[in-house]
């Protein structure tokens, strides 16, 4: 289970920047580059935090990761 979060922190930090990139490479033309990579990361944040719950709930993850 540490190696799915792990990965997913990755995942978040990665659209984040790659967010960034965008953002000071388009310069503001209107493009949805950057909106999308956000979303993006909103959208892996949500899962994993959906995930880390269901796995409490059912007792897939103890106290600790």
């Amino acid at each position: 289970m540490r190696i799915v979060v792990i990965v997913f922190l990755v995942m978040i930090i990665f659209s984040l920047g790659s967010a960034l990139l965008f953002l000071l490479r388009d310069r503001g033309n209107g493009s949805t580059r950057v909106a999308r990579a956000l979303a993006v990361r909103v959208g892996l944040s949500i899962a994993l935090f959906v995930m880390l719950m269901a796995g409490f709930a059912s007792g897939l993850i103890d106290g600790r990761l």
